[in-house]
């Protein structure tokens, strides 16, 4: 069996029998496609043809899909969530970059050289905190020692602190007021589950049990935040803490 994939349910259920599959890369049958035409008009029977052919002709240059354990495929799986994850942490810092490039250059001194960048938990803290320049320059060494701390910083805060104060309070270019805030906005910040503040620890609640299906979201902010703080994605939605009683109860 040739197919154009190598995941999915049809190949799931492939390779429960005795089948041998192949999964030709959707590239190489492009290519192969060249020797049936050249007006490169596709069609599934065009294509079931290709993908016959290739295996006809060519069998010995392609590999078959190894008869994985369910455990060595859960593995794939798991592995392959991971390198996403990587790979769409890393565009948004990107972007994340791009954007402070336009207003925020103080942000960029402060993480820029650190390991992580700006995909660091105490620079997520800091920019959730502080999402303009205006607002970062007026920040305390007591308020940045507690958003160090909220990042899981353990060591150094007092140091670090002093030297995130020095940067944030130096002389840089500014955008006008209006629109410095509208780049702070949270509408201009990319969003992405990459981006969400670390997780308060799970606490168990002592309060009453109360009755199901009553609960709501926790109560944002009115302040302008980035956008990893308040998107309404399903990736990005509230976390919740469990009670004693196993009933969702948010802000916990």
């Amino acid at each position: 069996m040739a197919i154009e994939t190598s995941h999915g349910l049809l190949v799931a259920s492939l390779r429960t029998g005795s089948r041998r599959v192949f999964a030709i890369n959707p590239l190489a049958a492009a290519r192969y496609r060249d020797r049936h035409g050249v007006s490169r008009k596709k069609s599934d029977p065009g294509d079931a043809l290709v993908l016959a052919n290739i295996l006809r002709t060519d069998m010995h240059a392609h590999r078959r899909l190894p008869a994985d354990s369910e455990l060595a495929q859960a593995i794939t799986v798991l592995a392959r969530a991971q390198q996403d994850a990587v790979w769409t942490r890393q565009q948004v810092a990107n972007q994340v970059r791009s954007l402070l490039r336009e207003y925020y250059p103080a942000a960029l001194l402060a993480f820029q050289g650190k390991q992580g960048g700006l995909t660091r938990a105490d620079a997520r803290v800091v920019l959730t905190l502080a999402p303009t320049p205006a607002k970062a320059a007026k920040l305390t060494l007591a308020q940045l020692r507690a958003a160090l701390k909220r990042s899981g910083r353990l060591r150094g805060c007092d140091t670090e602190a002093e030297r995130l104060r020095d940067i944030f309070r130096a002389e840089y270019a500014h955008q006008l007021p209006g629109v410095e805030a509208a780049f702070g906005h949270p509408s201009s910040w990319p969003c992405s589950s990459s981006w969400t503040p670390p997780a308060r620890p799970r606490t168990i609640s002592r309060r009453r049990p109360q009755p199901p299906f009553t609960s709501t979201p926790t109560a944002r902010s009115s302040s302008a935040s980035p956008a990893w703080d308040r998107c309404s994605a399903p990736a990005c939605s509230p976390s919740w803490a469990m009670t004693g009683d196993d009933s969702p109860t948010p802000g916990l």
